[in-house]
């Protein structure tokens, strides 16, 4: 993989953990960047953890799939940007609470492991692909960081309606980035 396809991975895999971001936003009293900043170092650490975790899982299933890896890569990463791009276009849930000032470490530590499930799928498919799984983790954990901290910030002031919106953009992403996998190792780009 190159940087540009790298790139465009990292910040695919950063727009659900935005789109949550946003909602989180909305969901407090005003944050301040400091809550944002926690936040965004909640998400992006457990972001970059997981594909490596999925990476290993792969690699130990290489020797057995490795006639249709890329197949494999292309069907993860299909699946998953159709779920986020289904997810974007699915009504937002309608929560009308007290807002706290601030959400604890346990609260977003679940939602960035939920959010980073596709981290780990992912993962599984770059174990079948020569990418070298630690700078992209790190890639994919710094725009989930620099991305929710935006996030939970703009949700101060938008709201959740942006956040949809990302989330399909971030699964056309993944689409295309799996669809281009395919295409290489299929010999049509090189």
């Amino acid at each position: 993989m190159n940087i540009a396809s790298t790139l465009l991975l990292a910040f695919a895999m950063s727009t659900d953990a935005f789109a949550a971001a946003v909602g989180k936003g909305a969901t407090l009293h005003r944050p301040h960047l400091r809550e944002a900043l926690k936040t965004g170092l909640i998400f992006g650490v457990i972001e970059a953890l997981t594909p490596l975790i999925g990476w290993a899982l792969g690699k130990a299933a290489t020797q057995y799939v490795a006639s249709w890896d890329h197949w494999i890569a292309f069907g993860l990463l299909f699946i998953l940007g159709a779920r986020m791009i289904k997810a974007g276009f699915s009504k937002p849930q309608q929560q009308e609470v007290e807002k706290p000032n601030s959400h604890s470490f346990w609260v977003l530590a679940v939602t960035g492991f939920a959010t980073s499930m596709d981290a780990m799928a992912v993962g599984a498919g770059l174990a079948f692909i020569d990418v070298n799984i630690f700078s992209t983790a790190a890639t994919i954990g710094l725009a989930t960081m620099l991305m929710v901290t935006i996030g939970v910030m703009l949700g101060r002031v938008l709201g959740a309606t942006i956040g949809k919106r990302a989330e399909i953009a971030g699964g056309v992403i993944l689409i295309g980035v799996g669809t281009a996998i395919l295409a290489e190792h299929l010999g049509y780009l090189s």
